[in-house]
């Protein structure tokens, strides 16, 4: 069976564009791909006819995220600002949230495990009401959040390390070594669980993530004072540019400090976003999705072509949140 999947692996990653881009985008594409293998007989028809929708819109929320106001802020959450003890003692409800901290000192610092517990609801609703365009656009969206969740600089506000001397780290852990080296990654999770608590779920992701920050940045600096600084980076043609780059024999090296980190971390990814898939869909009541339209309807079609119009048109707003 896990040769099966590794072979059916092999054909995904062929499958989704390459590109080095904040998970990078490749990887966000990859995570919401992967995710439709983990549901149950009863969804997986549905989601994979669908596949190539939520692979390429797995990298929407990025799109908006410079040009939607407050959308910056569902991608992240600065734990550390909050405290050592944060993750533990944050309200769970948004509501509470905003009562205790204000809107927009939460909007500052992030809200991504409040947006993934709201759209969980979402979602649920879009299939409790059998809307096939809302199911897909939530389940895009979701995967994408639940992703962001579960990178460890996501929840610090020393996001690009900024603050430590090590501007760059972020692409590094989240697009330079996936883009290297997944096609040797196991992404082997086995079925998605039903979550019997999704909102604790999502807040033990942010947590799991976060303590891996330190081992991150310490890496990353240690490895740094063994390597010259022309062999820490080097030149790559990406399309019709030469870039400056994290070397492979670098990112290769930091990959094994890290003991396979950043694939541990997406494999977790992938599961999770399929687990609150399958979660909306029992909470909702199991509805028969194979009697349900299993294409996006015109009028969802149109509104992406004027959305994405509006994405390339639009002028980039100033607003809070880690800018990659």
């Amino acid at each position: 069976m896990k040769k099966l999947f590794s072979l059916l692996l092999l054909s995904i990653l062929l499958l989704v564009p390459r590109q080095p881009q904040a998970w990078g985008f490749f990887s966000h594409r990859l995570i919401n791909r992967l995710a439709v293998f983990t549901l149950p007989a009863e969804m997986i028809g549905f989601y994979k006819a669908n596949i190539t929708y939520l692979t390429d819109n797995a990298t929407r929320p990025d799109q908006r995220r410079s040009v939607v106001p407050g959308e910056a802020a569902r991608h992240f959450i600065d734990a550390d600002v909050y405290g050592p003890n944060a993750l533990s003692q944050l309200p769970r409800s948004y509501a509470d949230a905003v009562a205790e901290y204000g809107e927009d000192s939460l909007l500052r610092h992030g809200i991504v495990p409040w947006q993934v517990v709201r759209m969980k609801y979402q979602l649920t609703e879009a299939f409790r009401v059998h809307d096939t365009d809302r199911i897909l656009h939530l389940s895009a969206d979701l995967g994408h959040y639940v992703a962001d969740a579960c990178v460890p600089l996501h929840t610090t506000r020393n996001y690009n390390g900024q603050l430590s001397g090590q501007r760059g780290i972020h692409g590094l852990w989240e697009s330079r070594l996936p883009e290297l080296l997944s096609n040797n990654y196991d992404f082997f999770t086995g079925p998605a669980p039903y979550l019997d608590n999704p909102t604790k779920t999502i807040w033990q992701a942010v947590a799991r993530a976060h303590a891996a920050v330190d081992s991150v940045l310490c890496f990353e600096e240690e490895l740094t004072a063994s390597f010259p600084d022309d062999r820490k980076f080097g030149f790559e043609e990406r399309g019709n540019q030469t870039v400056r780059t994290y070397s492979r024999d670098f990112s290769r090296a930091y990959h094994e400090r890290l003991h396979g980190q950043v694939e541990r971390q997406m494999r977790r990814a992938a599961q999770l976003v399929g687990a609150i898939w399958y979660t909306c869909w029992v909470d909702a009541g199991q509805p028969d999705l194979d009697a349900m339209p299993k294409n996006l309807s015109e009028e969802e079609k149109q509104r992406l072509m004027a959305e994405e119009k509006q994405l390339q048109n639009a002028l980039p707003t100033a607003s809070a949140g880690h800018d990659e």
